[in-house]
């Protein structure tokens, strides 16, 4: 459901984690909420979404923020909900810029007053413009040396929304986890162009399953349902799938938002620039992603190996390649 930025204004109050992460930060608490504005330009049922609008919900619950938000924005609408957010008062805005870079930018400018902390593929700019990337890349690399030490026709694949750099890094650090356990498997990448359209990520992955792929890796919500059509194991991305596909996702790179929020907010309200890189805070290391998996799917040995390199992570000692690159 799409809801007019214009009129849709309401707090919105939830308890719990948004995800299963251990480690992440405490929630900010100030003395008066602040106000703060959610702009999704997809559904919040679209998992990166869904992972801001629950971590949005739950500062809220704590009290540290005021919560209004809109949902299904496109990207000519977007910055005029900007401007009208800006305009009402909010003074720190979480969004998306990847579609909007230049216009996103802009407005910021035009209100120096106001905090703007956006998903994008650019550099923060100025003081009130900052940026972060959904790094759960970690979570996807120790997924795919599961993935690699079971599939049996040696072939794997990738469905993802469009070559950004955070979707191939991502979509790489998977295969990367696949050829660590199993050099000689294939992987297959497919990219559908757009952040959310379900039956075109299943339809992505009913051709890879065509071309031979037993497990696939979903960047794109939709995949799985391509995966449970034909029996063949598949790996979720940014929330836990499993509940919903018990028989076919067993295993997520999870990624959670209220890190990168907790540290947003807690500048905003005491008035520091936001204008920096936020997604460091999103980092397994730092308790924002991790993996979640169904014990006994995959071989013991893959999941003692899968576990022994989590905990380097974990500790600074093994650092997952970013690699930014197309996948081909």
């Amino acid at each position: 459901m799409t809801r007019d930025y214009r009129l849709s204004r309401r707090a919105v109050l939830a308890s719990g984690l948004a995800l299963g992460v251990g480690g992440l930060i405490l929630p900010v608490r100030a003395a008066t909420p602040l106000k703060v504005a959610g702009i999704h330009a997809s559904p919040v049922e679209n998992a990166w979404n869904s992972c801001l609008h629950k971590a949005l919900q739950d500062a809220a619950a704590d009290g540290a923020i005021e919560y209004t938000f809109s949902e299904g924005v496109s990207g000519t609408d977007y910055p005029r909900a900007m401007r009208e957010y800006a305009e009402a008062g909010n003074e720190l805005i979480i969004g998306e810029a990847y579609a909007v870079e230049k216009e996103a930018r802009q407005v910021a400018a035009d209100y120096p007053e106001t905090a703007f902390v956006l998903g994008s593929s650019g550099a923060a700019t100025g003081d009130n413009f900052g940026v972060f990337g959904t790094w759960n890349h970690d979570g996807a690399y120790l997924a795919g040396m599961l993935a690699g030490k079971m599939t049996k026709s040696n072939v794997v694949g990738s469905v993802g929304a469009m070559p950004i750099p955070e979707v191939n890094m991502l979509i790489n650090a998977f295969a990367a986890g696949v050829k660590a356990v199993n050099p000689e498997a294939k992987h297959l990448v497919t990219f559908i162009g757009t952040f959310f359209d379900p039956p075109k990520a299943r339809e992505a992955g009913l051709a890879q399953i065509d071309a031979g792929a037993d497990i696939l890796f979903g960047e794109r919500i939709g995949t799985a349902d391509a995966a449970k059509e034909r029996g063949i194991k598949a790996v979720g991305s940014l929330i836990d799938y499993t509940p919903r596909y018990p028989d076919t996702v067993f295993a997520n790179a999870l990624w959670g938002f209220r890190p990168i929020l907790n540290a947003a907010i807690a500048d905003a309200a005491a008035g520091k620039p936001v204008g920096k890189d936020y997604t460091a805070f999103g980092l397994m290391k730092e308790g924002g992603s991790d993996i979640a998996y169904a014990k006994g799917v995959a071989p013991a040995d893959a999941e003692a190996a899968m576990e022994e390199v989590r905990a380097k992570i974990k500790s600074g000692a093994f650092e997952v390649p970013r690699d930014a690159a197309e996948p081909k």
